[in-house]
């Protein structure tokens, strides 16, 4: 999704206390093992900033958290962590496993196929549609990309064609290089 460079001068503004606690509400509903680690990721009195970034054809909003990107909403007001939170904390959502033949068309930007899940080198949770996960490879330990299921682990095994998971970030991206800890926004 965040394919290509991201322009670092991003137009900050500030939100308001009502819509940062609306907000964290939000994250722990999403995800709900992460509450007692929200402190770390967002404390209370941290300084809070909201800004857009255009990908393709639409803005996806993110939000800085003592200036840096921490969390995501796409189209679909779904609220998502950065590859970098993922990292931190890979528990806070369900990870699906490709296998390794899938690596490096997940890491140039492309959606997670059923075959890429369901083949030998592939696990799966059992999940419904729409839910935001931990996209894993074969071997490998940690996350390479963050999506969301466009099909039930049901749907997928019985397909097994088409895109299964809607890439939203991945290692090595335009928003995964605009969150490097050095970057100064």
């Amino acid at each position: 999704m965040f394919k290509g460079t991201i322009d670092e001068n991003l137009n900050k503004q500030s939100i308001k206390g009502s819509e940062v606690k609306k907000l964290r509400e939000k994250i722990i509903e999403t995800y709900p093992s992460i509450e007692k680690y929200l402190e770390e990721i967002w404390p209370k009195d941290a300084k809070v900033l909201k800004s857009k970034i255009k990908v393709e054809d639409y803005l996806v909003q993110v939000y800085l958290i003592d200036d840096e990107i921490r969390f995501m909403e796409n189209r679909d007001k779904i609220v998502i962590p950065t590859m970098r939170i993922l990292h931190q904390y890979p528990f806070m959502m369900p990870h699906m496993q490709c296998d390794k033949g899938a690596i490096k068309h997940i890491l140039s930007g492309s959606d997670v196929m059923c075959p890429g899940l369901t083949s030998p080198g592939g696990k799966m949770e059992n999940l419904e549609r729409y839910q935001v996960v931990a996209i894993t490879a074969e071997g490998k330990v940690n996350a390479m990309g963050i999506g969301i299921t466009v099909m039930s682990t049901e749907e997928i095994i019985k397909k097994n064609k088409d895109v299964a998971i809607e890439l939203i970030q991945n290692l090595n991206d335009g928003l995964w290089k605009l969150t490097r800890p050095a970057a100064t926004l």
